[in-house]
């Protein structure tokens, strides 16, 4: 089990009793039911649970990219619930780096122009753009690789290369969906000890969907989803 003495006490996101209803009468799902979580500052927190669970749902809402039917989200204290669209677009722009399972590069740009490109919603200038863009790369083992594009890197590379783009602006929380989901055991294995490693010595929080326990035992706490509800035996990796 990782050392968590880096996190905070305080809760850096929160649901309280989240519901999330798609449709209505009849055909209404009710895909998130009552759901109550706290995530603290510098933790790393794997999400577990079948199709259908709520997992995608619940991580839809923590990337602002949907609100909660009833409930509320607190991110630093923040009701998200409440925000406009605009406001929630600035909170992800801000405060959250997303890496998705596939990869989602630019194909006909180099490693670095794809890293750049968060950067440039930000009003960044072509120099500290590509300065900043340079030290993320570094900071997950490409530095040398700049130039490349995705067809000449390899999976593990490209999921690389998207972390980059991820934590180049530096976020509070990285929204990990299925990163190791196209990538054979061994590179999965080295995109998760490059991640524990950001939140271990850069104190990244960390919230990742997965459906591999092998994956999810680097995170400090797993939250198994099931049925739009969070079951109670949430564990931490290497206790009974």
């Amino acid at each position: 089990m990782k050392d968590d003495t880096h996190v905070s006490p305080a809760p850096l996101i929160e649901f309280k009793e989240v519901v999330k209803v798609y449709g209505r009468g009849h055909a209404a799902v009710r895909a998130l039911d009552g759901v109550d979580l706290q995530v603290r500052a510098g933790e790393f927190i794997a999400i577990m649970g079948p199709s259908g669970s709520g997992k995608s749902t619940a991580m839809n809402i923590l990337g602002c990219l949907d609100t909660p039917s009833t409930g509320r989200y607190l991110f630093t204290g923040t009701d998200v619930s409440r925000l406009t669209r605009d406001q929630r677009a600035m909170l992800r722009r801000h405060f959250l780096g997303f890496v998705f399972q596939g990869y989602n590069l630019l194909a006909r740009t180099s490693a670095i122009r794809n890293v750049e490109l968060p950067l440039i919603y930000r009003g960044l200038g072509q120099a500290e753009r590509r300065r900043q863009a340079h030290d993320a790369l570094a900071r997950v083992g490409l530095k040398d690789w700049a130039e490349h594009a995705p067809s000449e890197l390899s999976g593990g590379q490209q999921q690389r290369v998207a972390i980059a783009r991820a934590i180049v602006t530096r976020p509070y929380v990285l929204l990990a969906d299925e990163p190791t989901g196209n990538l054979d055991t061994a590179r999965g294995l080295e995109i998760m000890t490059l991640i524990s490693r950001l939140n271990a010595e850069e104190g990244l929080t960390v919230v990742m969907v997965t459906h591999e326990r092998d994956m999810a035992a680097f995170a400090g706490r797993i939250v198994h989803f099931l049925d739009g509800r969070i079951e109670p035996d949430a564990e931490r990796p290497g206790e009974p």
